[in-house]
């Protein structure tokens, strides 16, 4: 298989990501009651804009999780029983859409997701977008030089319109690392999509590389950045590659807000997308009428 640039910088930067967590382990070592609360919950904590700590803390120890707004997905999870909505919208020549993810902590370690885009605007055409449905499975947590390490399969529904949509269905599978290393968050995913051909029975094949990094900044704000892009499956599904910037505000633990844009430097990708969202933990369906634990999910 031949590699597309980004699954090369990908690579390069796992290599240099596991390079950098042995030769810093026991020098950034953490205090056993850190490595305890880390272990417990889900390393969010360190996302952009947290810089507070304890005072963004919800009273019922609540803290959102984001996927968004990269391409890559965190290797994090909700908390056990906790449903949460992220939400947003991009603007582009000749492109408009809103986008939709619910997830929910339904068992420990198991985070079930449903995708749908409600509205899809493309050369002029409008309708509905393209929906899917999923599971996060959570190997281990991230501890000392240890990632915390995750599986993801995503099948896309083709709810949309031919010109809107895939056309047929899609499966996703993707392995998810993320790491810390103070206050500096890197996503790591790599993964293979299968295509479905519209006309045709069977499936075309394409990867998927994408490495983001995320920091906080004083206050509640943050940003994020991203490398990610697909390898090429067939004439109608050729790579891209795109590059994204966005700042990040936490109103509180439980509201992320997101904006930014990415830039596609080829693929079928408008040149220039520009994105709002907002990520909103609603509450923990497990513990609906009686306080809730603030341990580990």
């Amino acid at each position: 298989m031949t590699l597309f640039p980004s699954r090369v910088y990908a690579l390069y930067a796992v290599a240099f990501f596991l390079l950098l967590e042995f030769s810093l382990a026991p020098a950034g070592a953490q205090p056993p009651e850190a490595q305890e609360k880390q272990c417990g919950q889900s390393s969010e904590q360190n996302k952009p804009g947290d810089q507070q700590g304890p005072q963004l803390q919800s009273p019922d120890g609540i803290t959102a999780v984001p996927n968004r707004p990269t391409f890559a997905s965190t290797a994090e999870m909700v908390q056990l029983g906790v449903f949460e909505i992220e939400y947003g919208l991009e603007a582009a020549q000749g492109h408009q859409n809103i986008n939709g993810l619910l997830k929910w902590g339904a068992v420990r370690n198991l985070e079930l997701w449903f995708l749908n885009n409600p509205i899809e605007r493309d050369g002029g055409i409008t309708g509905l977008g393209d929906s899917g449905a999923g599971f996060k499975y959570k190997f281990f947590p991230q501890k000392n030089a240890r990632p915390t390490l995750s599986f993801l399969y995503v099948a896309t529904l083709p709810t949309a319109k031919t010109q809107l949509g895939a056309g047929a269905m899609q499966h996703l599978a993707q392995v998810l690392v993320s790491k810390d290393f103070g206050k500096h968050h890197f996503d790591v995913n790599e993964g293979v999509q299968f295509v479905g051909r519209p006309s045709n029975s069977g499936f075309d094949r394409r990867y998927f590389s994408a490495l983001s990094y995320s920091h906080p900044l004083p206050g509640k704000w943050g940003y994020t950045v991203e490398i990610a892009g697909y390898s090429w499956a067939n004439a109608s599904t050729p790579a891209t590659l795109t590059l994204l910037a966005a700042p990040t505000y936490n109103l509180s633990s439980r509201l992320v807000f997101d904006g930014g844009a990415y830039y596609a430097a080829y693929g079928n990708f408008p040149h220039v997308t520009f994105f709002l969202g907002v990520t909103y933990s609603i509450a923990d369906l497990y513990h609906l009428h009686r306080p809730r634990q603030t341990s580990s999910n």
